[in-house]
């Protein structure tokens, strides 16, 4: 499926600066308000549903045989027309 990327940004950051960025996404999550994303001249504001569906990927890359690059990913996602639903594989528990 086509996707259309409406924001991007990647930087180094440390760990407190990260978790900065997590718990003001969190908060607005909690109490419904928008999520402003701004870097430079980009901006975009998405309004999540009450129940997204929340997809969480912990992944290895890199050319075969040197796969040394991890990533752990936070995705949001849910349909314009019809967010209320998400999917569900399990109960997620993040220690």
């Amino acid at each position: 499926m086509p996707e259309e990327v409406l924001f991007k940004s990647e930087s180094d950051q440390s760990r407190e600066e990260i978790a900065s960025y997590l718990r003001k996404v969190a908060d607005n999550l909690e109490s419904g308000s928008a999520i402003s994303l701004k870097a430079g001249s980009e901006s975009v504001t998405l309004n999540p549903p009450a129940r997204p569906t929340f997809e969480v990927k912990a992944e290895r890359e890199g050319p075969a045989g040197n796969m040394t690059e991890r990533s752990i990913e936070f995705e949001l996602e849910w349909d314009e027309n019809d967010g209320e639903q998400g999917g569900r594989s399990g109960q997620l528990e993040i220690e």
